[in-house]
């Protein structure tokens, strides 16, 4: 029976959400009763799950707030979720990150604070440092998104332009206990950056920040370069001794996505390989890369023989030239499809684990040895929405974009390529000069 690689793939995906969502993970981690009280606060896109996960396993009392991006709320009992604007923040996350600084106010040594923390709280978090308004994070956020700069770079501007990340939240938790519960979706599941590190000391300083910013000539209010030159957004720092005795545990990352997605490929008689679950660069280079990898497989059968799929995970960065409507995994895939070029035998498959791939409720795409026909086909030039950065509005006009909802857990990126062999014959393919099967040719 020939293999169904769409079915296989998309099997793939969900079993790598699955394997991440907040009640799968929470049972081994709670904490110990406290002797006083349970307070409970987190930010990010699995925070609402994670929320309603941490109540169904614990008895005793608690309260609490955490906040979580629009669509991705759940019922919950004993703590409250609010939902505010992801990637750049709003009014509704301003809010709610005060009342977090008031929840945390006056507490003492026999009370504890559980921090559900997991990605998107960057901007869900959003609590500007003295000085700045809404609207210069704003700004900054939106700077930071169209600028090429790594997911850790953004993180450590967004952390010295604020009163409650790199460390400043567990902070003022002192001198209760803080235990950090996280979701990663970060290469190498630094804590650091997960949600810019509400609860974790921060080694980098201002400094770094104005270096990032400089680097990527990104434009900033006079008062946010002031913020940093004069030091005022200076961050909690390793020994801070009101970090003392703090625990964190990792309780989903995208290692353990990548692991179910294998064992689903495993049960379909395709052998994986994790090529790494940290994979950064612009998506559109990673994506060139990855084809060759493949294609090499597919006619050489080096370093791999098909049937197999090659899985990897992590953030890559979009810069943005265009005026389309895209994605990291969207511009992954749509600048591997141009450089497979309608190779036989591999399929595709990427989208981001929180089901939204930039800025749209669309997780992903998949691709097919004919997804360049058939766009040529359909009159769409695929360089030409590339250079657009309009990976979305062309796999929408595919019929090939990955929507999955809300999935209420963020695990970073799942990339899944898919070679099933190298000897399937090249299917005549339609294009521009009607000469089937004409690789040499460009619209």
């Amino acid at each position: 029976m020939p293999l169904d690689a769409r079915g296989l793939l998309r099997r793939m995906f969900d079993a790598a959400v699955d394997a991440a969502r907040p009640e799968h993970c929470m049972a081994a981690y709670l904490p110990e009763p406290p002797r006083g009280r349970l307070i409970v606060v987190g930010a990010g896109k699995a925070s609402a799950a994670m929320a309603q996960a941490f109540e169904s396993c614990w008895a005793g009392p608690l309260s609490g707030l955490v906040i979580t991006r629009y669509g991705h709320t759940v019922s919950t009992a004993r703590i409250e979720v609010v939902e505010a604007a992801h990637p750049v923040p709003d009014l509704a996350g301003l809010t709610a990150a005060r009342r977090i600084r008031e929840l945390v106010q006056g507490l003492t040594p026999d009370d504890t604070v559980v921090a559900l923390i997991s990605g998107g709280g960057s901007s869900l978090l959003a609590a500007p440092a003295e000085g700045l308004a809404l609207a210069d994070k704003q700004a900054v956020s939106r700077s930071l998104l169209q600028s090429g700069a790594t997911i850790s770079e953004m993180n450590c501007v967004r952390r010295h332009l604020s009163t409650l990340k790199g460390g400043k939240l567990a902070a003022l938790c002192h001198p209760a206990k803080v235990v950090s519960l996280l979701v990663s979706d970060v290469p190498g599941d630094s804590a650091l950056d997960i949600a810019s590190g509400p609860t974790v000391a921060d080694p980098t300083t201002c400094g770094d920040a104005l270096s990032i910013i400089r680097r990527y000539g990104i434009a900033v209010p006079d008062h946010v370069l002031d913020v940093l030159e004069s030091g005022r957004g200076e961050t909690i720092k390793p020994g801070d001794p009101r970090l003392a005795g703090h625990a964190m545990h990792m309780i989903a990352t995208p290692q353990m996505a990548l692991e179910a997605a294998a064992r689903v490929a495993r049960a379909a008689g395709v052998t994986p390989y994790i090529l790494g679950d940290a994979i950064e660069g612009e998506a559109r280079h990673v994506g060139k890369v990855m084809a060759g990898i493949s294609m090499q497989v597919a006619k050489r059968g080096q370093p791999f023989s098909a049937p197999c799929v090659l899985l990897s995970g992590g953030e890559t960065t979009v810069t943005v030239r265009g005026a389309g409507r895209g994605g990291r995994n969207v511009e992954f895939l749509l600048s591997l499809a141009i450089a497979l070029d309608g190779q036989p035998g591999i399929h595709a498959i990427a989208g981001d684990t929180d089901g939204v791939d930039g800025q749209e409720e669309i997780a992903g795409a998949f691709i097919a040895p004919d997804t360049m026909a058939r766009a040529w086909s359909r009159g769409i030039q695929p360089a030409e929405s590339l250079e657009a950065n309009d990976g979305h509005g062309f796999f929408e006009a595919l019929g090939d974009t990955l929507v999955t909802g809300p999935t209420r857990t963020n695990v970073n990126d799942f990339r899944a390529v898919l070679v099933t062999s190298g000897q399937e014959p090249l299917a005549a393919r339609a294009s521009p000069s009607g000469v089937p099967g004409n690789n040499s040719y460009r619209p």
